[in-house]
């Protein structure tokens, strides 16, 4: 694993902070809600009702330049602090579901419906200048946005069971969404004057179906074989907090994805031993991304599309009684498809500051990264889990246990081009566990370790600073558990 050279790196502790003026990057947030269900048989199906609300509020405030720009100046010039705030002033959210269903256990099932969504949000976000106490304060400094997004569905699927061992499943879905970002307030000067001359209320709308089908097929009762294959959709984004930075807003048009899995299910040695796998396949058109502008901003944008495939296995062993092993490991290869689509790359004050590996364009004040061929972000080739525990009964119907848990990561890559900085390989972590659990798991005493080794991984970046985002450090504690019926 590499760290990004020379802002964070490696050695340092991860409580070193070389500046902070974010009061040590406070949050609160207030969430409430709840849901209504309600059902009615009418002999031939049954009619559900699920209607749900959710209201949040809070606040997020930290110096996000990871806290070491302005010592260290990039083409002669000095870098700023970044800190900044996100406030959710309100949100408001309602789902309403109905549906109607066959009863289950029978050759052919089937299911109808149509689903709603609402929700609305006021969110500002507050710069540097609001928070001052010098001649720079600037009470201006902040915009609002009201976000609008409502969306319906309607759908139906159904089971068939062909024999009494093969199965076929088929649904689709067709689904609207609508979404709306209105500007309410720019980032004004000192004097209240508005410099902004972006879009101050964009509007996207997309409508598309969805399906999916699949064959069951029990091969015996200890072993199942299926295959699947789903088209989906993700709708439209916009992007409203660059306005901010009186940078207009930047958008993401609709993607939808065709994905295929095949595989298997396993019970074996006297339910002793469980073995699963799968391939699969997918493909995703017009892919929405995330980058950043020349100023470090976050921007939306499409790229053709993305393929990736990988297999997954998992296994649960008990060897002796008590003793149980569980194993999981994937692998992944993912890449983006288009070669005319390039990504703004690490720069301070008109300098690229890290090691770029792909083809770079200038334009204008910015470099660009040509990122055709390169692995989605956070998509490792490969993950490995492991766990183990062991319980000791005892006479009271209570237990003993420990537990142990390992994990590993291949090579991540954390932005969309390649860089030899900006990538893990190799993280893993250690976790412990010993405790008691009362009869009947009515409630639990342990001590844990998590971390064990105190490994330090690199789980994310801050490009243009060279900021590194690291895993919590070794952490020792004791929990207690209580279980309400």
């Amino acid at each position: 694993m590499r760290a990004p050279p020379p802002l964070s790196t490696a050695g340092d502790p991860r409580n070193a902070v070389a500046y902070d003026e974010a009061q040590d990057n406070p949050q609160a947030y207030t969430t409430y809600g709840g849901s209504v269900r309600a059902a009615l048989d009418l002999d031939f199906a049954t009619l559900t009702s699920i209607t749900g609300y959710e209201t949040s509020s809070g606040y997020s405030r930290g110096d996000t330049d990871g806290g070491a720009a302005a010592l260290f100046p990039v083409n002669g010039v000095p870098n700023g602090f970044g800190q900044s705030q996100g406030r959710l002033r309100s949100l408001d959210q309602w789902t309403q579901e109905v549906r109607l269903a066959s009863p289950g256990g029978r050759r052919f099932t089937w299911q109808l419906g149509g689903i709603y969504f609402d929700q609305r949000d006021l969110t500002e976000f507050d710069q540097r200048a609001f928070f001052l106490t010098t001649a720079a304060y600037n009470p201006n400094n902040s915009v609002l946005l009201h976000d609008i997004n409502t969306s319906w569905g309607a759908f139906g699927q159904f089971s068939y069971k062909i024999t009494p061992t093969l199965t076929f499943t088929g649904g689709a879905r067709v689904t609207e969404d609508d979404k709306r970002t209105v500007l309410l307030k720019t980032a004004n000067n000192q004097a209240n004057v508005s410099t902004y001359t972006g879009r101050r209320d964009v509007s996207l709308s997309d409508t598309q179906p969805s399906w999916d089908a699949s064959l069951l097929w029990a091969v015996d009762p200890r072993v199942s074989l299926y295959a699947r294959v789903a088209r989906g959709f993700r709708g439209p984004t916009i992007q409203g907090r660059s306005a901010v930075f009186n940078t207009d807003f930047t958008t993401a048009g609709s993607e939808t994805n065709l994905s295929e899995e095949v595989g298997f299910k396993s019970n074996l040695l006297g339910d002793t031993l469980r073995f699963n796998a799968s391939f699969s396949h997918y493909r995703v058109n017009n892919i929405q991304l995330n980058g950043n502008d020349v100023n470090g901003n976050g921007v939306l944008f499409n790229a053709d599309h993305a393929e990736a495939y990988g297999l997954e296995a998992e296994t649960t062993w008990r060897p002796v009684p008590r003793f149980t092993l569980n194993l999981g490991v994937s692998a992944l290869h993912s890449a983006i498809r288009d070669r005319n689509v390039y990504a703004q790359v690490c720069a301070l004050n008109g300098v690229v500051v890290c090691t770029v590996e792909d083809p770079l364009i200038k334009i204008g004040t910015g470099y660009f990264a040509q990122i055709n061929g390169e692995p989605l972000p956070n998509a490792p080739r490969y993950n490995l889990d492991a766990t183990a525990r062991y319980d000791l009964p005892l006479r009271n119907d209570g237990r003993l246990f420990a537990s142990g848990d390992f994990t590993m990561q291949g090579y991540t890559q954390f932005v969309l081009y390649r860089t030899k900085e900006f990538y893990a390989d190799g993280n893993y972590e250690l976790g412990l566990k010993l405790g008691y659990a009362a009869p009947d798991n009515a409630w639990e005493i342990a001590a844990f370790a998590r971390n064990v080794t105190d490994t330090k991984n690199l789980k994310g970046v801050i490009e243009n600073y060279l900021a590194a985002v690291y895993n919590e450090p070794r952490v020792i504690g004791a929990t207690l558990t209580g279980r309400f019926r």
